[in-house]
Protein backbone atom coordinates (compact mmCIF):
# COMPACT_ATOMS: atom_id res chain seq x y z
CA UNK A 1 0.00 0.00 0.00
CA UNK A 2 1.32 3.43 -0.92
CA UNK A 3 1.19 6.03 1.81
CA UNK A 4 2.35 9.64 2.18
CA UNK A 5 4.34 10.37 5.31
CA UNK A 6 2.68 12.93 7.59
CA UNK A 7 5.60 13.07 10.02
CA UNK A 8 9.36 12.62 9.97
CA UNK A 9 10.61 9.38 11.49
CA UNK A 10 14.19 9.01 12.65
CA UNK A 11 16.15 5.83 12.06
CA UNK A 12 15.93 3.35 9.24
CA UNK A 13 13.57 0.78 7.74
CA UNK A 14 15.16 -2.20 6.00
CA UNK A 15 18.52 -0.41 6.23
CA UNK A 16 17.29 2.72 4.44
CA UNK A 17 16.31 6.05 6.03
CA UNK A 18 12.56 6.67 6.32
CA UNK A 19 11.16 8.96 3.61
CA UNK A 20 10.87 12.62 4.59
CA UNK A 21 7.56 14.16 5.62
CA UNK A 22 5.36 14.56 2.53
CA UNK A 23 7.08 11.82 0.51
CA UNK A 24 5.38 8.63 -0.67
CA UNK A 25 6.49 5.12 0.28
CA UNK A 26 5.17 1.64 -0.54
CA UNK A 27 4.71 -0.47 2.63
CA UNK A 28 3.18 -3.88 3.39
CA UNK A 29 -0.59 -3.49 3.95
CA UNK A 30 -0.51 -4.26 7.68
CA UNK A 31 2.31 -1.82 8.40
CA UNK A 32 0.74 0.88 6.22
CA UNK A 33 -2.67 0.51 7.89
CA UNK A 34 -1.09 0.75 11.35
CA UNK A 35 0.76 3.92 10.36
CA UNK A 36 -2.43 5.46 8.91
CA UNK A 37 -4.37 4.54 12.07
CA UNK A 38 -1.64 6.14 14.18
CA UNK A 39 -1.67 9.36 12.14
CA UNK A 40 1.90 8.88 10.91
CA UNK A 41 0.90 8.45 7.26
CA UNK A 42 -2.10 8.83 4.94
CA UNK A 43 -3.20 6.59 2.10
CA UNK A 44 -2.23 7.98 -1.28
CA UNK A 45 -5.44 9.04 -2.98
CA UNK A 46 -6.92 10.53 0.18
CA UNK A 47 -6.44 14.23 0.80
CA UNK A 48 -2.79 13.90 1.79
CA UNK A 49 -1.36 17.31 1.05
CA UNK A 50 1.45 18.00 3.49
CA UNK A 51 3.28 21.28 3.60
CA UNK A 52 6.88 20.33 4.47
CA UNK A 53 7.54 23.94 5.51
CA UNK A 54 4.84 23.77 8.20
CA UNK A 55 6.24 22.51 11.51
CA UNK A 56 4.96 19.22 12.89
CA UNK A 57 2.69 19.48 15.90
CA UNK A 58 3.01 17.23 18.93
CA UNK A 59 -0.18 15.43 19.90
CA UNK A 60 -1.23 13.75 23.11
CA UNK A 61 -2.25 10.12 23.42
CA UNK A 62 -5.72 10.83 22.11
CA UNK A 63 -4.48 12.69 19.03
CA UNK A 64 -5.37 16.09 20.42
CA UNK A 65 -2.85 18.93 20.14
CA UNK A 66 -0.84 19.30 23.32
CA UNK A 67 -1.30 22.47 25.32
CA UNK A 68 1.50 24.25 27.13
CA UNK A 69 0.17 22.99 30.49
CA UNK A 70 0.21 19.39 29.20
CA UNK A 71 3.82 19.72 28.06
CA UNK A 72 4.95 21.20 31.38
CA UNK A 73 3.47 18.34 33.48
Amino acid sequence: MRVRMRVSISGTRDGEPWPERGEVVDLPDGEAKAMVAGGLAAEVGEETAVNPAEPEKATGRRGKPMTKSTVEK
